[in-house]
């Protein structure tokens, strides 16, 4: 494997997992991939990516890629055998935040969630988001606070306003729940 300069850059440039190396696939360096993206399949639209293993962190390009049943693989550049495939299984691999195109009026990718301050519509500050998980029925934010709360993803019901410029989340939540 041959790490390009790009530890010093990740420091830098705000990085988004989108997905994990499950393992190698045949002998020729392709890997299997479990993507984080809603479409798996979407993974492959960003390309370099950016891939970290116990310390290790490299950039590669994605040569080529097939779905094999429900398994992604990939080829990526320099990962030329098996045993290289294998050194990275799991590994994680992101891509800069800048990479994604604009959001959608009224979606947010949940990465810019992360961290915004949740406040009541009365002003009571309920905590920071820390992270969101999907349901089925709607996505779930976690909100870490004076304690840990699930606030349901649902506007206009109880998201009531989101602001990047104000870093804030208004919620009509009930702060003793």
């Amino acid at each position: 494997m041959q790490p390009e300069k790009l530890v010093s850059d990740a420091r830098q440039t705000r990085l988004i997992v989108v997905g994990r190396v499950t393992g190698a696939f045949g002998v020729n360096g392709w890997v299997k991939v479990r993507s984080l993206t809603r479409v798996a399949e979407s993974i492959l639209d960003y390309s370099p990516w950016m891939i970290e293993e116990g310390g290790f962190a490299g950039q590669y390009r994605v040569l080529a890629s097939r779905i094999q049943g429900s398994v992604l693989t990939v080829r990526l550049e320099d990962i030329e055998d098996r045993d290289a495939a294998i050194a990275l299984r799991g590994a994680v691999i992101s891509v800069p935040r800048e990479a994604f195109p604009p959001a959608l009026p009224g979606e947010y990718y949940w990465a810019d969630l992360v961290g915004l301050d949740v406040i009541t519509e009365s002003g009571c500050f309920l905590g920071k988001v820390s992270g969101l998980m999907e349901t089925g029925a709607n996505d779930v934010l976690e909100v870490q606070g004076d304690r840990n709360r699930l606030v349901p993803f649902v506007r206009d019901q109880y998201i009531k306003d989101v602001s990047f410029e104000e870093g804030r989340i208004v919620v009509d939540w009930d702060p003793e729940f």
